[in-house]
């Protein structure tokens, strides 16, 4: 193993100690590179410490999307706003996989009707 490939793969471990796994995955997008991965606050950092891997790009629209969720109303966060933020965190995150399978079944549709349609040409 050359320099380069010892550095290269001194990088992925460090990335698989900070992501907590050996086979990280990006739980919107199902992308694998742990280069590549982020940890995602599910309610936001100031409401709670449940962690998630995501990729890079789902990380910005998760991210963005808790801008838009209602402001902390005191200090110390009570625990009431902290399972109020932790639920649209989780409801941003079904939003995007009811995305995903939307897509999936588009597919399945899809590889469906050639299938029928190939066989119908054989017959």
């Amino acid at each position: 193993m050359n320099d380069h490939e010892r550095n290269s793969e001194r990088r992925r471990q460090r990335a698989l100690e900070r992501l907590g796994t050996n086979t990280p995955r990006c739980v919107v997008c199902g992308f694998d590179n742990p280069l590549a991965l982020e940890l995602h606050h599910i309610a936001g950092r100031a409401y709670d410490d449940e962690l998630v891997p995501v990729c890079r790009n789902c990380h910005r629209v998760l991210s963005d999307a808790q801008r838009d969720h209602p402001p902390g109303n005191a200090k110390p966060v009570g625990a009431l706003e902290c399972i109020g933020h932790f639920l649209l965190g989780l409801a941003v995150l079904f939003e995007q996989w009811a995305k995903r399978f939307r897509e999936f079944a588009a597919a399945l549709f899809a590889i469906g009707r050639q299938t029928l349609e190939q066989c119908g040409a054989q017959l």
